[in-house]
């Protein structure tokens, strides 16, 4: 796993990567009560803006974090978005996608680095 300073995680599997948002992510959030998703086959670069996130507190943004593909969509958040607080880093991922070029997660922190950095 991999995280970034957005509070997403990401979880490489091959030529895919999972992404979801943090448990303190979605604890700053707090109830989320809305998420729109990508569509499946976009192309997306690093840094669009590509998940929009609504909760009783604020609407956030989840960016590309890569260049890559969408290849698949976690639709049960849409029809509940409250998973996105019951299980943010597991259940609750957002999308996958298909990436050409890894080399950019390495700029990314571990979960060391990452704990690091929210306290």
């Amino acid at each position: 796993m991999k995280y970034t300073e957005e509070h997403e995680w990401l979880d490489v599997d091959g030529d895919i990567v999972t992404v979801g948002i943090t448990a303190h992510a979605a604890e700053q959030l707090g109830d989320v009560v809305f998420v729109e998703l990508p569509e499946e086959g976009a192309e997306v670069s690093k840094d669009d803006e590509i998940v929009v996130i609504e909760s009783v507190k604020a609407a956030s943004d989840i960016l590309a974090p890569l260049d890559g593909e969408i290849t698949e969509v976690n639709s049960a958040l849409v029809e509940d978005p409250g998973k996105v607080n019951e299980d943010p880093e597991g259940d609750a991922w957002f999308f996958k996608m298909k990436v050409s070029d890894m080399s950019p997660m390495d700029d990314y922190m571990d979960e060391a680095a990452y704990k690091d950095f929210i306290s």
